[in-house]
């Protein structure tokens, strides 16, 4: 698929982006400078796949517009040398995830990757409908215990790890849309549409709780973020086969 170039808008913090000069001298240099949009895989953390695609391209200046949990699948947005730069100019937003929600079993990770801390009857379909309003707009969301969310310079998932969660700030977040799937059994699939900063796993916990029942995060794919498409994204197998081509990035003045 050709790749296309991504405009990024230039402000009054336009100091931070290259000159024409310093671009046309990175264009000389081996380094990929731009875009790539990765799948990530099950199993990997973020920083895994910077990573690999560190060693693939052979750049150390590797950001990425959003982090996966290590249990999650999707797209990941990476930014390679100095591109990097441009990180608060590309829109990434709003984040949208296909995601099944298990009930009747609440974890300590608000995943599939915890330990069942609390059960409860399955919901009924029009009561999972009618809470999912109050999950809906600008909501305040208590963070999971296991995130890396910190207080006082300790990590949340280090303090739970140690059998001493913290008491996390609830932060304020917009859940734009639900598109729910059906309940089937104890599991609901739905398309949620949300803000960067929105933790999915808390929203399947607050659903079940908010339905009297329990509930935890089955599983999570993050298939777009802002105009970027996972349809678009390269596997890390097909990188390291055939490394793909790194998406130029180009600056235009505000008019």
């Amino acid at each position: 698929m050709p790749q296309r170039a991504v405009v990024a808008k230039k402000t009054d913090r336009g100091a931070e982006f290259s000159t024409p000069k310093e671009t046309d001298r990175a264009n000389e240099t081996s380094a990929p400078q731009g875009l790539l949009l990765v799948d990530k895989p099950a199993g990997m953390t973020s920083h895994d796949v910077v990573q690999h695609v560190r060693r693939v391209y052979g750049e150390r200046s590797i950001g990425h517009l959003g982090t996966l949990d290590p249990f999650a699948t999707g797209l990941l947005v990476l930014l390679l040398g100095r591109a990097t730069r441009l990180a608060t100019f590309i829109e990434a937003e709003p984040k949208v995830y296909e995601a099944t929600i298990k009930f009747g079993e609440e974890t300590d990770t608000d995943d599939a990757t915890g330990t069942v801390i609390r059960t409860a009857t399955v919901p009924r379909q029009a009561d999972i409908k009618s809470a999912v309003k109050s999950l809906t707009g600008t909501i305040s969301q208590v963070p999971p215990a296991y995130s890396a969310k910190s207080v006082d310079g300790t990590r949340a998932y280090d303090a739970a790890r140690r059998g001493e969660p913290l008491e996390l700030a609830a932060v304020n977040v917009t859940v734009h849309a639900w598109e729910l799937g059906k309940l089937t059994g104890d599991s609901l699939s739905a398309v949620i549409t949300c803000s960067g900063g929105t933790y999915i796993r808390a929203l399947a916990r607050d659903l079940g709780r908010l339905t009297s029942s329990a509930a935890h995060l089955e599983s999570l794919r993050r298939i777009r973020a802002g105009t970027f498409d996972v349809r678009d994204a390269a596997t890390l197998d097909s990188l390291a086969d055939n490394p793909a081509r790194v998406r130029a990035l180009r600056v235009v003045p505000d008019a």
